[in-house]
């Protein structure tokens, strides 16, 4: 049976951590925050949901398409359908407000239905908005009309197999709704693997990954998730988009790409054929306490150029170091002996000859205190914690909050600092707590993500987090950096796309989704 999470937060009732003393004494001493549960989420029978619409012919036309059982308006399956798990999101949910929850959820069972769903909404007018795992931070799955007498839900739990597998060639085709774990456990039986681990990793599908350009933690060893893709099929309203997908090919511009990032405004991307690699023979991971952010980013900068990265490389600033001690519980002796130092963490996984020798050529240009490898491991063990403590810091009216970009090395230090301070002016009725690591490096630059905490505005919470991002966008904006790395545009970034595509770029998006999407139907709002 699939698996669902809870309709206010990240997992299944009950699952992932806790916030320990050490985390709730943080938050007494840095935010003010008492650390008692103020602010719970209300029960899912008194969530405010709007009648579902009734568009004439609309519910016949889908059940037509996939079979009356697979159409659905009842209020419990709108209510998990009717959001993402941003702050904004889970602020409105938890309240009681799921005002963009959908009309219908429809489940396809194929490629084949998924157009026919699309001839019927189109026919009938109705919005469509692909839905996988559920995990967008910036809106992606917001139930926005777009003008449409109703919204439709086109949910893809029921494309969650693996189609075929090529050993020889390393390549597997699967629905465009299997969850990465899912995925990664049919391929382990024949030796292989994704080797894609964003943190959202227990929930995200195939195609949300590839449909926002996904980036994992073992990015700058395997690859960003549209480096993994090698054929695509996007089923649009205006037809099937499936450019062949050959191993290399200079027959005009890739039509891929053109899928990987549209975010459903163009269509729903129903399978995709995926480079594979083999499971892990070895792993390993450890941790270093470095000098300072500065000092750590010229190792990253020196390992990514001279192509002897890890797999995995991670690090914090100052300010999130300290947050990860505290909310981890690590032994006083680590917190003190690690100072005002910055947190790196290493990964590499493969065969264990390689991990030597790759490990060796790395660890010889750290300089810093070795924290050692269970360190490592137990962050390793740990990574996809963070979702589940938001959760529980939001129980106890906490804001929190992520947001990431990317730069080139010369402006990495400029573009840290000034996200830095707009964010602590937008919020300074509210002291925030600002940390940032470096989650994905390149030979010419590097991603930063943030994460943000503060006491929650009790009067306006959503407008307090507005404000911030939007202080935060517009830094991003100003220091010609992107306005997302790796979580996409959704609703959220969509009035700073412009400012990094250009005019002309944007024109040409538009008039890309006019010929797919003639009456405009996927997903509104979102991106253009």
């Amino acid at each position: 049976m699939r698996r669902e999470q809870v309709f206010h937060g990240w997992g299944e009732p009950g699952a992932g951590p806790a916030l320990g003393e050490s985390g709730a004494a943080l938050l007494r001493d840095r935010l003010g925050v008492s650390g008692e549960v103020v602010s719970p989420p209300v029960a899912a029978d008194a969530v405010r949901l709007r009648a579902a619409a009734d568009v004439p012919g609309l519910r016949e036309r889908l059940a037509a398409a996939v079979g009356e059982a697979h159409v659905r308006s009842d209020d419990p399956i709108r209510l998990l359908r009717a959001a993402g798990k941003s702050y904004l999101d889970l602020l409105a949910l938890r309240a009681g407000d799921a005002g963009e929850a959908p009309d219908l959820v429809v489940a396809p069972g194929s490629a084949e239905e998924a157009g026919a769903v699309l001839a019927g909404c189109a026919e009938a007018g109705a919005a469509v908005v692909p839905f996988g795992g559920g995990t967008s931070v910036v809106g992606g799955v917001a139930g926005e009309r777009g003008g449409f007498d109703a919204v439709v839900c086109l949910d893809l739990a029921r494309l969650d197999r693996v189609l075929g597998v090529d050993v020889l060639s390393r390549r597997a085709v699967v629905g465009g709704g299997i969850r990465l774990p899912e995925l990664d456990h049919a391929l382990g039986a024949h030796g292989l693997r994704v080797g894609h681990y964003p943190q959202s990793y227990e929930w995200v599908t195939a195609r949300g990954c590839a449909a926002t350009r996904s980036a994992g933690q073992a990015s700058a060893g395997f690859g960003r998730f549209d480096d993994l893709v090698a054929a695509v099929r996007c089923v649009t309203p205006a037809g099937e988009l499936a450019p062949l997908g050959a191993p290399g090919s200079a027959a005009g511009p890739d039509l891929t790409r053109l899928a990987l990032g549209s975010e459903g405004t163009l269509g729903v991307i129903a399978e995709l054929t995926l480079r594979v690699r083999p499971v892990a023979e070895a792993t390993r991971y450890e941790a270093w306490a470095v000098p300072s952010f500065a000092e750590g980013c010229e190792m990253l900068r020196a390992l990514a150029q001279d192509e002897v990265a890890p797999d995995v490389a991670r690090l914090s600033d100052g300010p999130e170091t300290a947050l990860t001690f505290a909310l981890g519980g690590l032994p006083r002796v680590v917190r003190d002996r690690q100072g005002e130092r910055c947190l790196l963490i290493a990964g590499w996984e493969g065969e264990a000859g390689a991990i030597r020798s790759r490990r060796g050529a790395a660890a010889k240009r750290v300089r810093g205190l070795r924290l050692g490898r269970s360190f490592g491991e137990g962050w390793a063990s740990h990574r996809f914690d963070g979702p589940h403590l938001r959760d529980d810091l939001m129980d106890r009216g906490v804001l929190v909050e992520t947001l990431e970009t990317a730069t080139t090395w010369d402006r990495l230090g400029a573009l840290h600092a000034g996200i830095g301070a707009a964010l602590a002016g937008a919020l300074a009725a509210t002291p925030p707590m600002v940390g940032c690591h470096i989650s994905h490096v390149y030979p010419d630059g590097a991603s930063l993500y943030f994460t943000v905490l503060a006491a929650a505005d009790r009067e306006d919470p959503a407008g307090q987090w507005v404000r911030a991002k939007r202080a935060a966008s517009d830094a991003i904006a100003a220091a010609g950096a992107t306005i997302t790395h790796h979580h996409a545009v959704g609703r959220d970034h969509a009035p700073w796309l412009e400012a990094e595509t250009g005019p002309l770029g944007l024109a040409a998006l538009r008039a890309v989704k006019a010929e797919l999407d003639p009456a405009g139907i996927m997903n509104p709002g979102k991106l253009l």
